[in-house]
């Protein structure tokens, strides 16, 4: 099997189905079950930090852990900062064979520090059996540091082992959203997966295509479309009936819509007292919070790392005044709050992805979750049968 330690809304799980394989989650949060559950997803509903480990040894072909940012998150207090060196203890302890978790834990500022320890207690176990043949692992930046020592003592376990920073962008993924990952493998030798897309498109060459600019939110979401429409999400229904797993859209509709100075959000352009067809801006941009500093993208680059607070949701759609003379006495429409299904899509989930909750529950959930896209360029690997020849989740 394939275990997701903190599987959270099904990140990981949905891009192995893409890849034709199912993991097993573990996850403590309701409402993240019960999407899962609607995903059809399987999971045991249990705090990782107390489930036994017993169960999986000698059945366990991968470790997948993504444990809960908020302790460390630039959107929080960032308390794990100040437990780090409890964090970086219970690894040690935990690879050893020596469980201290209850005395650390009660040293920790913010209880959630030691849930970034909880993979090597489960990998420890593992171990004693040779299992598992990979793991995968993803977190904020700021846990950079224990990924590294994670890689010294897979290494010393016979694992090839590879940690870094990674852009999600750089993977399709409509946001800069960047991770600290770690890759282990006992089969192969572990490293990132080529970077599918660049900030500026690169041109073809001799040596293979060149990688494709980033992909924008308005491309995404599949806005500005005028004549022909730009879809936001194939279920099962991709070019030629094939199936297309991930929000696509197309540039050159994009451009052309935007050449004629008529992209906009296709459901924001009429406000109340609006003659109907007015437009009413000429660009749309994303503000990802409340506070002053808050970072503003307009629709035409990827989103900011999405993170979603106390609110239900910080995200909201401004909108930039009309600059021609024709537009230039319509009213400029006030923000919008982002909805959950956009939000999903800027994270690479489908638009009908069936989000359990109300709104802040599902912000929420959107905000912790990896994005699939990337996760489906860590996994693909992993499995032989899903080659770099044929790897259609970069297109």
């Amino acid at each position: 099997m394939i275990l997701d330690l903190f599987a959270g809304p099904g990140g990981w799980s949905y891009a192995l189905s893409l890849l034709g394989v199912r993991d097993i989650g573990l996850e403590w949060d309701e409402w993240a079950c019960r999407t899962r559950a609607a995903a059809g997803q399987l999971t045991l509903r249990t705090d990782v930090a107390r489930y036994p480990v017993q169960p999986f040894v000698g059945r366990t072909t991968g470790v997948i852990a993504s444990p809960p940012c908020q302790a460390w998150s630039m959107a929080g207090k960032r308390l794990g900062l100040l437990d780090q060196p409890l964090v970086h203890q219970a690894v040690a302890d935990l690879a050893a064979g020596r469980d201290t978790r209850e005395t650390l834990l009660g040293a920790c500022r913010d209880e959630r520090s030691l849930l970034a320890a909880e993979p090597m207690r489960y990998l420890h176990a593992l171990n004693t059996v040779g299992e598992p043949e990979w793991v995968v692992m993803e977190e904020v930046p700021d846990v950079a540091p224990l990924w590294k020592q994670y890689a010294v003592i897979l290494r010393a376990w016979g694992f090839s082992v590879w940690c870094g920073i990674l852009n999600a962008a750089d993977y399709g993924v409509p946001q800069t959203r960047k991770r600290a990952i770690l890759l282990a493998s006992r089969t192969r030798p572990a490293e990132p997966p080529p970077p599918t897309h660049a900030q500026h498109g690169e041109p073809e060459t001799l040596f293979g295509p060149g990688r494709a600019p980033w992909v924008s939110m308005a491309a995404a979401l599949g806005w500005g479309a005028t004549d022909r429409p730009v879809p936001t999400v194939c279920a099962g229904g991709g070019p030629g009936g094939g199936p297309e797993p991930f929000p696509s859209g197309s540039r050159k509709t994009l451009a052309d819509a935007r050449d004629r100075g008529t992209w906009q959000h296709p459901h924001r352009t009429r406000r109340t007292g609006s003659p109907a067809g007015t437009a009413l801006a000429r660009t749309w941009s994303l503000r990802t919070n409340s506070q002053a500093n808050a970072t503003v993208r307009r629709a035409d680059e990827p989103a900011g790392t999405l993170f979603f607070g106390h609110r239900a949701n910080e995200c909201l759609w401004v909108a930039e005044p009309a600059t021609t003379t024709a537009d230039e006495d319509a009213p400029v429409p006030e923000a919008i709050r982002i909805t959950a299904a956009e939000a999903g899509v800027l994270q690479t989930f489908p638009a009908d992805y069936p989000w359990a909750g109300n709104k802040g529950q599902q912000f929420s959930q959107i905000g912790n979750a990896v994005p699939p896209r990337l996760a489906a360029h860590l996994l693909a690997p992993h499995f032989a049968h899903f080659g770099p020849d044929d790897f259609t989740l970069a297109a």
